[in-house]
């Protein structure tokens, strides 16, 4: 049986980094990341679901949303399968977080804070660039630096290669052990220090209640259809010459698929926010369902 849950699953992720209980764990890996000028000493979550300023506008649902006291902001997405646009979503998901300070009224001089995306992803987002780590800021023809407030950063996890022998720096550990975690089967030696041990109590499965397991049996289940879905869309468009089959056949598989764990979850009378947290529904989508 497998000890550990799965970061790369919407509930794995948030179990990890997106719970209050854990705010230290979230504080100790985006530092591990950032450069020292934007280390955080406390941070506070916000709402993960930005509205826009009309009812009928698209929205954008973060995994993780937080603040630092020094007013740092951060969207924190762990993506286990490729998207095709998924820098357009990183833009379109700060963009929210820009708007924001607009719609806080009264007098505003244009000064934004500085603004975090980071991406975990179980994918090569950009080809040309095989770099494990993207850090990405505003520049001019020239690369000199323009913008120093609005940063995208893209751990690209299929190219972090490291052996637990070569583990250096906390950016290492967290990358090794976000990689690996469903594999271990006891904590090794090198994650012997409070925050790795308390990393691995919080992941362990035999520590959740049976409502938190029947969640994360729930969102894996999810995660696995889409997987599938995915493959039968990627052997559709080979055999079709159809490109365009990948993303619609994905897409079509993530929403029907989340419908219907939703459904058999509010069925069986589990609460509205852990329906949310496993299917990324909203809760006017899953208050409609039968």
């Amino acid at each position: 049986m497998i000890k550990y849950i799965d970061p790369y699953t919407d509930f794995g992720f948030k179990k990890l980094f997106g719970e209050e209980a854990n705010k230290d764990l979230l504080i100790d890996f985006l530092n591990a990341i950032l450069p020292e000028k934007h280390r955080i000493k406390t941070l506070n979550f916000r709402n993960t679901e930005q509205l826009g300023p009309i009812y009928d506008d698209r929205k954008a649902v973060f995994d993780i949303f937080c603040e630092a006291e020094s007013g740092e902001q951060f969207i924190v997405e762990m993506q286990k399968v490729k998207q095709r646009y998924f820098k357009d979503r990183a833009v379109f998901n700060t963009s929210f977080v820009i708007r924001e300070m607009v719609e806080r009224g009264g007098e505003w001089n244009y000064e934004l804070p500085t603004i975090y995306f980071i991406g975990i992803l179980n994918f090569i987002i950009d080809e040309e660039r095989q770099k494990q780590l993207i850090n990405v800021a505003l520049r001019d023809e020239n690369g000199v630096l323009f913008y120093d407030k609005l940063h995208y950063i893209f751990l690209q996890m299929p190219l972090f290669t490291k052996s637990e022998a070569e583990l250096e720096t906390p950016k290492d550990k967290w990358l090794y052990f976000l990689k690996n975690l469903t594999d271990f089967d006891e904590v090794p030696a090198i994650f012997r220090e409070q925050v790795f041990e308390r990393a691995f109590e919080t992941a362990a499965v035999a520590r959740m209640s049976k409502r938190e397991y029947q969640c994360y049996e729930a969102n894996l289940k999810v995660h696995r259809d889409n997987y599938s879905a995915m493959e039968m869309a990627e052997y559709e468009a080979r055999n079709k010459g159809h490109a365009e089959g990948h993303a619609e056949g994905h897409a079509e598989g993530e929403i029907h698929k989340a419908i219907e764990i939703a459904r058999n979850m509010k069925n069986e009378g589990l609460d509205l926010s852990f329906i949310v947290k496993v299917t990324s529904l909203t809760t006017e989508e899953i208050e409609q369902l039968d």
